[in-house]
């Protein structure tokens, strides 16, 4: 736990917050300022602070949570989607350096956008950056 982060301080219970589900390794919670209705974050107790440092055996338990928590939410709420959001550095969004996964319940017209802007890539191109990820 790192006793400077936030996050580690609402998942270990030192502040309170409006908890859906916890066991001994996560903790999840509302969102206090959510894109829809239910949007809740999954919160380990220990520090971690991206995926990157995120142990195997414990992004496994997080994916297996965020299906369990999806599934409920959905069956419980009524919503029409889903999406699970998960960001790692800054300018990809992460506000937090808390490993955190976001689930968002999605309803029909709620003007909520998760996007982005198509690149063109030939396929020298896509073949290239297979290359360079692969080899």
């Amino acid at each position: 736990m790192d006793h400077n982060c936030i996050f580690c301080k609402i998942a270990n219970g030192e502040i309170p917050a409006k908890t859906l589900y916890e066991d001994e390794e996560f903790r999840v919670i509302l969102d206090l300022a959510p894109a829809t209705k239910g949007h809740a974050l999954i919160l380990p107790k220990s520090h971690y602070k991206n995926l990157y440092e995120l142990p195997d055996e414990t992004a496994a338990k997080v994916m297996k949570l965020a299906k369990k928590m999806a599934t409920t939410m959905t069956e419980k709420l009524g919503c029409d989607g889903f999406n699970i959001v998960q960001n790692n550095n800054e300018v990809a969004g992460q506000t937090v350096f808390h490993f955190h996964m976001h689930l968002i319940p999605r309803y029909e017209n709620d003007n909520q956008r998760i996007s982005w802007n198509p690149l063109e890539m030939t396929q020298d191109e896509l073949e290239a950056v297979k290359k360079q990820i692969t080899e």
